[in-house]
C-alpha cells in the first residue's frame, strides 16, 4: 500500500474574528482527513458499501415481524405465511450479522496495514528533516507521531465512515418504509431525531476542539515532565530537590487532569441529553402520546400504529453509535491534522545538479562560510555577515558569550538547520549540494547532548561505520580514554548500555568522541565534546584529538579557554557577529571580547583552585 499526503496550510488566525478563524481550522481539519483517508477511500467505500446492505437487513427483519402480527391480528389467520415470514426475517438478521462482521473485519484488517504503511512514511520522513528539528522537540513529542497519532488514526479509518453509514442508512430505510404506513405519524417520530441532531451539533462545536488543544498540550507536557523527573531522580534527590522536581510533575499532571475535566465534563451533559432523547423508553412514549392523539381524532387505525412502536424505536440504538465515537472523532481529526504539519515539515534536499560543482581552486576539505546569516524565526537572526575559512588540519576554537551563536553555527555545518543567507562550502561545494549520507560521510560531530541508542556498546560504535572490525573499534575507543572502561563492563564491547552497563556523562561523552572518531570523516565538530570528561582523563583526551586531527578541518566549540589555548586559531563571536580572531597570544593582547573572556575564565580557575585548597586542608585536619 503507497500513503502520499499532501500538505495542508495551516491557519495563520491574526486579528480576523474568530468565527473565520474557527472555520478556517474546521476547513482544514475536513481536508486533514479527507486526504489522512486517501490510500484508504476506495476500500473503505466497498465496505460502506456492505455495510449499508447490512444496515438496510437491520430494518427489514422488524418490518417482517410488523406483517406477521398484522397477519396474526387478522381474522382469518394464514399460519404458513407467518412462518414464512419469521424464517425470512432470521434469515436477513443472520446476512446482516456475516455482512457486518465482514466489514468489521475488512476495515480493521485495511487499518493495521495503513498503520503499519503510514509509521514508515512517518519514520522515512523523519530521516530527511533537519536533524535540529529533533533538538527542538522532546522524545515525548516525537512519539506522539509516530504511536499515539497514528493510532488515534484507527476510529477515523475502521469505524468512523462505516457507522456513519450505518447510522444514515437505518433511519432513511425506516423513515421510507414508516411514510407509508401514516406520514402524520412518522412526523411525530421525527422530534427525538431533530432533538438528538440539535444536541449532537453542540457536542461537536468548536469549543470542543479548543478544549482538546488544550487537553493535548498538557498531556505532551505531563510526557515531559514524567521523561525529566524519572531521568534525572539521582540529580535532584541528591541536592534535595526532590519535592521540587515532584512538584513539577504534579503541577503537569494535575493540569492535564484539570483540562480532562473541562473537556469531558460539557460533553458528558450533552451526551446525557442526547441519548435520553433517542432511548427506546423515551421514543416509545413520543410515538404512544401521538398515537394516542390520532387515533382519538380518527387521523390513524390503532393497528397502524404497531409499525411505530416495533420499527420505530429501532432509530435510537443506530444514531447513539455517532455520539460515543463524537470523542474518538475529534482525537482523530486533531491527529490527522498534526501528521499534515509533520508531513509539512522542510526536508534536506539537494539542489539541482547544475550547481554542484566544486570550485577546482579550493583545497580539498577546506570549509568556507560566506556572508552567513540565519534565524530561527524569520524576524530575528542568531547569525549575521559570518565569513570565515576552516583549513585542512588546522583545529579552529570558536568561542564568544552565552548566546552569541557559537553551538547554532556549529549545528549549521552538518546541516542541522539551513541558512538564511549566504551559503557553507566543504572543498568549493556547497553543503546543499551534498546528499544526507554523503555529508554525514564528510561531516562528523559531538555535541553537549550525547545521544545513545539502547543496544550493545558496539552497535552504538558501529553506528558511525557498520563495518569496522575490533582492531578500528579498539583503536578509536583508546584515542578516547574509553577503552578501559568498556573491558571493565561485565560483556566488553558486547554489553548492552542500560543493561550490563550504566555509563556517567563523561564516559557516555567519549563514547561519542570514539564514534566520531571511528566515522573518519575529514571535517569534525566538537562542541564542548570535552565538557563532562573528568580531569584526570580531559587532558589525554585533548592529547588524543590533536594527534588525530592531522588532515582533517577541526572546529571546536569551546566555554573553557584554558583548553583551546593551544589551537591554530580562535574565532571570537558576539551577539550573532564575528568580532575577532587570531591565536591565543594575540587576542590575550588586543584586548578586546577574548581578552575579557579570559580574565574571567582565569577568575572561575582560581576560585576553583581555593576552594579544592580550602577542602584539603579541611581533610587533613
Amino acid at each position: 500500500m503507497t500513503v502520499e499526503v499532501a500538505p495542508v496550510a495551516t491557519a495563520d488566525t491574526g486579528n480576523r474574528p474568530p468565527r473565520a478563524v474557527r472555520k478556517e481550522r474546521k476547513q482544514q481539519e475536513a481536508l486533514a482527513r479527507k486526504e489522512i483517508l486517501a490510500p484508504v477511500r476506495r476500500t473503505l467505500t466497498l465496505a460502506s458499501i456492505i455495510v449499508a446492505i447490512a444496515s438496510v437487513g437491520t430494518v427489514v427483519p422488524f418490518i417482517l415481524i410488523v406483517e406477521a402480527c398484522g397477519e396474526l391480528l387478522a381474522d382469518s389467520v394464514d399460519t404458513d405465511r407467518v412462518w414464512r415470514l419469521l424464517l425470512i426475517a432470521v434469515l436477513v438478521l443472520a446476512a446482516r450479522g456475516l455482512l457486518q462482521a465482514a466489514a468489521l473485519t475488512w476495515s480493521h484488517l485495511v487499518d493495521a496495514s495503513y498503520q503499519l504503511t503510514l509509521r514508515r512514511l512517518l519514520a522515512a520522513k523523519l530521516t530527511r528533516v533537519p536533524l535540529g528539528w529533533f533538538g527542538e522537540r522532546s522524545s515525548g513529542e516525537v512519539k506522539k507521531y509516530l504511536q499515539d497519532d497514528v493510532e488515534a488514526l484507527h476510529y477515523l479509518v475502521a469505524h468512523a465512515r462505516l457507522e456513519f453509514v450505518g447510522a444514515l442508512t437505518v433511519p432513511l430505510v425506516t423513515l421510507g418504509y414508516l411514510v407509508t404506513v401514516d406520514w402524520r405519524l412518522t412526523l411525530v417520530l421525527l422530534i427525538p431525531l431533530v432533538a438528538y441532531a440539535v444536541l449532537f451539533g453542540r457536542m461537536m462545536d468548536q469549543d470542543g476542539r479548543d478544549r482538546m488543544a488544550v487537553y493535548n498540550r498538557w498531556e505532551r507536557r505531563t510526557q515531559d515532565a514524567t521523561i525529566e523527573f524519572v531521568d534525572g531522580i539521582q540529580v535532584v534527590r541528591a541536592f534535595g530537590q526532590a519535592g521540587k522536581a515532584h512538584k513539577t510533575f504534579q503541577d503537569a499532571v494535575d493540569g492535564q487532569a484539570k483540562s480532562l475535566d473541562r473537556l469531558k465534563t460539557p460533553i458528558i451533559r450533552v451526551q446525557s441529553a442526547s441519548d435520553i432523547v433517542v432511548a427506546p423508553v423515551f421514543v416509545m412514549l413520543v410515538v404512544v402520546l401521538g398515537g394516542l392523539v390520532m387515533v382519538g381524532l380518527d387521523w390513524v387505525a390503532p393497528l397502524d400504529v404497531l409499525p411505530f412502536l416495533l420499527v420505530g424505536l429501532g432509530l435510537g440504538s443506530s444514531l447513539l453509535g455517532l455520539g460515543y465515537g463524537s470523542q474518538a472523532l475529534r482525537a482523530a481529526g486533531a491527529a490527522a491534522v498534526r501528521l499534515h504539519e509533520l508531513q509539512q515539515t522542510p526536508e534536506l534536499t539537494s539542489r539541482p545538479p547544475v550547481d554542484s560543482a566544486r570550485d577546482p581552486r579550493t583545497v580539498a576539505g577546506t570549509v568556507r562560510f560566506e556572508d552567513v546569516r540565519f534565524g530561527y524565526r524569520a524576524d530575528h537572526e542568531v547569525l549575521r555577515g559570518i565569513d570565515l575559512e576552516l583549513a585542512p588540519g588546522t583545529i579552529t576554537a570558536l568561542v564568544g558569550p552565552s548566546g552569541s551563536g557559537k553551538s547554532t553555527l556549529a549545528k549549521l555545518l552538518p546541516r542541522f538547520y539551513d541558512v538564511t543567507a549566504g551559503r557553507i562550502t566543504i572543498s568549493g561545494k556547497d553543503i546543499r549540494d551534498y546528499p544526507s549520507d554523503e555529508l554525514y560521510r564528510t561531516v562528523g560531530f559531538v555535541f553537549q547532548d550525547v545521544r545513545l541508542i539502547r543496544g550493545t556498546v558496539r552497535e552504538n560504535l558501529q553506528l558511525a561505520r557498520p563495518d569496522a572490525g575490533d582492531d578500528a573499534l579498539e583503536r578509536a575507543a583508546r584515542a578516547a580514554q574509553i577503552h578501559h572502561r568498556i573491558l571493565a563492563l561485565p560483556r566488553g564491547y558486547d554489553s548492552e548500555i542500560g543493561v550490563d552497563a550504566t555509563l556517567s556523562g563523561g564516559e557516555a561523552q567519549r563514547l561519542s568522541i570514539a564514534r566520531a572518531l571511528l566515522a573518519d570523516t575529514p571535517v569534525l565538530v566538537l562542541d564542548e565534546a570535552t565538557a563532562f570528561a573528568d580531569p584526570e582523563s580531559e587532558a589525554a583526551v585533548q592529547d588524543a584529538l590533536a594527534v588525530l586531527v592531522a588532515g582533517r578541518t577541526v572546529l571546536v566549540i569551546a566555554h573553557r579557554l584554558h583548553t583551546i589555548t593551544g589551537v591554530d586559531r580562535i574565532l571570537v563571536l558576539e551577539n550573532g557577529t564575528l568580532v575577532e580572531q587570531g591565536d591565543h597570544d594575540s587576542l590575550c593582547e588586543a584586548g578586546g571580547t577574548y581578552q575579557s573572556l579570559w580574565e574571567i575564565n582565569e577568575a572561575a580557575l582560581s576560585r576553583l583552585a581555593l576552594v579544592g585548597d580550602g577542602v584539603s586542608k579541611e581533610g587533613t585536619r
